[in-house]
């Protein structure tokens, strides 16, 4: 699966996170799209059993997990890709530039610009979601969003109470975790210091903490296994920012990332830097455009996840 890459493009193709799952994703682009179901029975094949059930249909406890809501996130993104290649001439089709997603967003990345299949991304989001609901078990944690802090006083407070830094969403939004104690902590230091915000995440664990490094054995081990091609479209990495351009590079950032900080401030940074004007986020929920137009007024939003939307984006 890979779209053109266009240098002279000013658009950059934005993949979300967990957390962005819903029940009844994906549905409109399964009945809607003859390719857009195709990419659903390639990822319901590839892991042996029906994930588009738990998808369409619920129950949402179920779509929550990891193990299905990684998967599913992808899968609606791939399949609104899909769908835009059936319903939008050659002439009007987006080209980009460069793709970044959101954690798990980055791996969408990679079958978007035919780093790996289809099926072998979905066999490593699963996994990748197995190890880390494993390390969860193992080390429970849980993670916070500081709204309103610099990130200056946000890494004393991390120092001070033994938690992370996870994610650099925008300035005005950083999200922390680690143990739950822990948390607690630096949620209390946080509002102390003047916090506009601080919101408990309803999540399964410490994600992109320290508590996660015992998935990167496992991840490193997975990885190993599937040939990694170079992006037909430069991925903007995670952890630097910084685009990255081949198979091996990507190897070693997806396993950083796992325990690592995303940098999703820096990584739109470098995509204005680089000339992109227009964003567009393919994939269930709006979190990511927000994220941009917080960073930059001026950028140019969009977000595709069903058919009215895709139809909008060809009159454009």
């Amino acid at each position: 699966m890979t779209l053109p890459f266009a240098r002279n493009s000013k658009t950059a193709f934005l993949f979300p996170g967990q957390g962005a799952q819903s029940v009844g994703m994906g549905l409109e682009l399964y009945e809607g799209s003859d390719s857009g179901r195709e990419v659903f029975e390639m990822v319901d094949e590839a892991l042996g059993r029906s994930l588009s059930k738990i998808m369409f249909e619920g129950p949402e406890e179920y779509l929550r997990e990891t193990k299905n809501a990684q998967p599913g996130i992808m899968a609606v993104s791939l399949a609104c890709m899909e769908a835009m290649k059936e319903n939008i001439s050659q002439e009007s089709m987006p080209v980009p530039y460069l793709m970044a997603g959101h954690s798990l967003g980055e791996y969408t990345a990679l079958a978007a610009s035919g780093v790996l299949s289809v099926m072998d991304t979905a066999l490593l989001v699963q996994e990748r979601g197995e190890l880390m609901q494993d390390a969860c078990d193992s080390n429970p944690g849980t993670m916070a969003a500081v709204l309103g802090l610099e990130e200056m006083v946000l890494q004393e407070i991390a120092r001070e109470s033994g938690v992370y830094i996870s994610n650099i969403n925008t300035d005005e939004q950083i999200v922390i975790s680690g143990e739950k104690i822990a948390v607690v902590r630096a949620m209390d230091m946080a509002n102390a210091r003047g916090a506009k915000k601080v919101i408990p995440l309803k999540v399964g664990g410490a994600f992109h903490s320290g508590l996660m490094e015992p998935a990167k054995a496992g991840l490193m081990e997975f990885i190993d296994g599937l040939k990694f091609n170079d992006p037909e479209v430069p991925i903007v990495a995670n952890c630097t920012g910084k685009p990255l351009q081949t198979g091996e590079e990507i190897k070693g950032e997806l396993i950083t990332q796992i325990s690592g900080c995303v940098q999703w401030k820096k990584s739109v940074d470098f995509m204005i830097k680089s000339g992109i004007t227009n964003f567009l986020e393919i994939g269930p929920g709006r979190a990511l455009g927000g994220m941009v137009k917080k960073i930059d007024r001026a950028a140019n939003v969009s977000s595709i996840n069903d058919i009215d939307s895709i139809v909008a984006i060809s009159r454009n």
